[in-house]
């Protein structure tokens, strides 16, 4: 029988800080309870595994972001999934949600919206809305340009104003 593994206090203040987040973030992504928690544990454990490489601690909170989404990508891949293409040139700015709109709706209704908008729109939407994330750091945390995100952003509340204007 071997001993059980000691946990650091630097490794269980990480986990306090940022699992929440992270889980929202992997909810946001997964769609329900049980992948969102297995992603997360997923990107603690691999934290654990490689963390220690990470040179700058203060970066720690990027690193989590970026590995649990990877992570679910990787396992969407297994899983036989595609993932959408889009193109990066940027369109148009669409027009925001109106803060009427959003004040309006309740948080469980902002959250139900989330989980109807592209894909490929949530995890930047969610991102930003929901974890207060700059576009600099979501463009790492996503590894996509600046303007990518920016557009994404811009497609994904089109695509929320739609979905709270149909809820009115």
């Amino acid at each position: 029988m071997t001993a059980p593994t000691q946990v650091s206090p630097e490794f269980s203040e990480l986990v306090a800080e940022y699992y929440e987040n992270l889980f929202r973030f992997a909810f946001s992504l997964a769609k329900n309870e049980s992948d969102a928690s297995d992603l997360v544990q997923e990107t603690f454990f691999i934290w654990a595994k490689k963390g220690e490489a990470l040179r700058d601690k203060s970066k720690a909170k990027s690193w989590l972001f970026t590995t649990l989404y990877r992570e679910f990508l990787r396992v969407r891949r297994r899983g036989g999934r595609q993932a959408d293409i889009e193109p990066d040139d940027f369109e148009r700015e669409l027009p925001p949600v109106q803060p009427t709109v959003v004040q309006s709706a309740e948080a469980h209704d902002v959250l139900e919206a989330l989980q109807n908008v592209d894909e490929i729109y949530r995890a930047p939407l969610s991102l930003f809305y929901l974890k207060d994330q700059t576009y600099k750091e979501i463009a790492e945390v996503l590894d996509i340009p600046i303007g990518t995100v920016m557009s994404r952003l811009s497609r994904g509340k089109s695509q929320l104003k739609i979905l709270f204007e149909k809820k009115i």
